[in-house]
């Protein structure tokens, strides 16, 4: 089903969430320490049932380490619409040489200049994702 006036809000199933995840390449990682939530923008790569981000030693890798449960937030529009997919999952640092010479070889570069060699990889438990109709708020 797609969004119009009469149907603002559609609920998409994990396929279509994954494709819009895939399609997109900036979120928002949420964590959450000592019940202190955080959220930090990062640039990631949907890949082969995972989500994979760079990242250097900080706040975010020990909130990671401390608490590996985590939610990433994507979104976009055009003119006419709208989408919002939210995965919530487990992350974890790659050890393994072989993870990280595989994870070296993706379409995966760092958008600031910052040096960022610790490779985050984020299972899935769960996707679900919105889609949305823009327009004027109708009058009642």
């Amino acid at each position: 089903m797609s969004t119009d006036q009469e149907n603002p809000v559609v609920i998409l199933d994990a396929a279509e969430s994954w494709d819009l995840l895939a399609g997109s390449e900036l979120g928002r990682l949420a964590v959450s320490v000592g019940d202190q939530p955080e959220i930090f923008p990062i640039n990631y790569l949907a890949h082969d049932g995972v989500v994979l981000f760079r990242t250097a030693q900080g706040s975010k890798l020990v909130s990671l380490t401390i608490n590996r449960n985590v939610a990433l937030e994507t979104d976009g529009y055009t003119d006419n619409a709208a989408w919002s997919v939210i995965v919530k999952g487990t992350a974890r640092a790659l050890q393994h040489e072989v993870d990280i010479e595989t994870a070296k070889k993706l379409p995966l570069h760092s958008w600031i200049p910052t040096i960022k060699y610790i490779f985050v990889e984020i299972t899935p438990q769960q996707i679900s994702g919105r889609r949305f109709a823009r327009g004027p708020e109708p009058w009642r």
